[in-house]
Parts: C-alpha cells; structure tokens; sequence
C-alpha cells in the first residue's frame, strides 16, 4: 500500500467478476445507446462496490485489511435484471433488484466493523449494482437489460487512484467467501 509519510490510500471493499462475468458486464454496457459526452467504464474496471472505506492512513489501511480477512460471509449470487439512470451522479448501471441474503450480510457486517474502527459510514441502504458509464448529462433510453447472473466468490480490497481519465484500480487484497450451496 502506498500510505506511506502521511500519504492516503482511498480504499473500497468490492466483488470483482471473473472474466466470463467481466465480458457479460461489458457486453451489456455497449448495448447502450450514450451521448457523445458519456464514458463507458474500461472492462477492467467493472466491478460492484460493497462498502467504500475512502482515505485511510497506514494504520486505518490495516485495520481495514484484517475487517476483509475477518469476513467468513458465504458466497452470492447476484443476478443483473434492469438497466437505470442515476441523474446525481450522472452514470448508468445495471442493478440486481433482488439482494442475495449472503450478500446482505456481507454488506452488513462490513459496515459495522468499519464504523467500529472510526470509519464511520452511512449508508442508507444496499443497492447492488455496477456502474458501466459516466459522465451521462441526460436520461438516455434504455432498452431492457438481458439477464446477468454471476456467483460472487471472493471479497477483494481495492486502492483506487483518481485523477487521470479514468481511475486506476489495484486489488490489494482478496480472500475466498465460503461456498455454502
């Protein structure tokens, strides 16, 4: 991790597809129909967020990596079902309207150990979703999303950089959810 001499990691808890679920998602994202002014998200970035840390220090970085190897939450399944427009943050992103209970959970307990160790979050609710374009200034039409199922088995920490065109993610850390099914 690079929090090093006061430096700050910006850091987030994510399920990372694997490449068959990767390609879906990014399959999925060109079916849409942006304005000139939108960006699609690189398939390499595709990803759904579980619970956003933001900048830590060296220390906080730790604490936060022992909360994801704590996590002994089982496996998801997360089934993509509808395309949506979000205005304020200006994206595109495929949902899963139904939430796994394993992934309730997982969301859950990430959110409370976080905020046990200071780094308060307020969430209002989980809202399971990927992201696949930016920077879209107008409701586009949408047509309807092709179904996605993808069985999430990992947690993964994630450093994100910002600044350029697009962010740069590194996976610092991932460890294996328990397979219950």
């Amino acid at each position: 991790m690079s929090a090093a001499g006061g430096e700050r990691d910006r850091l987030f808890f994510a399920l990372w597809p694997d490449a068959l679920t990767r390609e879906g998602l990014a399959a999925m994202g060109a079916m849409l129909h942006l304005d000139a002014g939108a960006r699609a998200v690189p398939e390499e970035n595709l990803h759904l967020t579980v619970a956003f840390v933001g900048g830590v220090d060296q220390a906080q970085a730790a604490s936060v990596r022992a909360i994801g190897a704590a996590r002994r939450e089982a496996a998801c399944t997360l089934r993509f079902d509808a395309f949506e427009y979000w205005p304020k943050p200006e994206v595109v992103v495929v949902v899963a309207r139904a939430i796994d209970p394993p992934l309730g959970r997982l969301w859950l307990e990430l959110h409370r150990e976080l905020a046990a160790e200071g780094l308060a979050l307020n969430p209002k609710r989980l809202r399971p979703h990927v992201t696949l374009a930016t920077r879209v200034s107008a409701q586009p039409a949408l047509a309807r999303a092709p179904i996605l199922e993808w069985r999430a088995k990992e947690l993964s920490l994630v450093r994100s950089e910002t600044g350029g065109a697009n962010s740069i993610y590194t996976v610092v850390a991932t460890w294996l959810l328990l397979d219950e099914r």
